[in-house]
């Protein structure tokens, strides 16, 4: 059963970084700090109070960014080097003492599911800011934010059902992974096309 919940903790904290790097850092260690949770030693650092106060505050900021049509998919382009780092040294400080191989391959998969994560958040939020209405984008990301605190509660507590619920993102991933490609290919081209010329009369 440990080692369910090793990759449990591993995988779920990479995974959950992908969607929102500074709360799952922020509330991963303030709940270790007051005894909530148990984290593995690797992210005992989690637990200072510097750490975890930094990651909150900026967590509050990237809670304002989320909720601003468009800007907020800014701000997920330039999230894109935070969170998947910080997925990849998640994975890496939860694996533990191990091998150096297992260290690298747990460092891999936690970047990769970061990135999936962080793909499919982007691309989403790009497709729901297409609608005219505000409404729509403040609930998607009030649901995110709910969610990721119900998610490192069933990481810790319910470790089986938090690897089933990563297999099933997997699924839904690659089977969403032409959409992500034609989503930003889409930004690409309207980024980079020029506006016409007006003609003379």
């Amino acid at each position: 059963m440990e080692i369910y919940s090793t990759l449990s903790v591993l995988l779920g904290a990479s995974w959950l970084s992908g969607f929102n790097a500074y709360a799952t850092i922020g509330f991963l260690g303030l709940f270790g700090r007051i005894g909530w949770l148990s984290l593995p030693q690797g992210l005992h650092v989690l637990e200072h109070p510097a750490v975890f106060g930094v990651a909150l505050l900026l967590y509050l900021v990237e809670f304002i960014a989320d909720k601003v049509p468009a800007f907020d998919s800014f701000w997920d382009s330039i999230q894109t080097f935070v969170r998947i780092p910080a997925g990849a040294i998640l994975a890496f400080a939860a694996v533990g003492d191990v091998a150096p191989e297992l260290k690298l391959l747990a460092t891999l998969l936690g970047g990769g599911l970061a990135l999936s994560a962080h793909a499919t958040k982007s691309s989403i939020r790009a497709l729901v800011n297409l609608s005219p209405e505000p409404f729509s984008n403040w609930m998607l990301s009030l649901g995110q934010d709910g969610a990721i605190l119900l998610l490192i509660w069933v990481m810790f507590y319910f470790p089986i059902i938090m690897l089933g619920l990563l297999i099933l993102f997997t699924i839904f991933f690659i089977w969403f992974l032409p959409k992500i490609f034609r989503t930003f290919s889409r930004m690409f081209r309207r980024f980079w096309s020029k506006p016409a010329e007006p003609t003379l009369p």
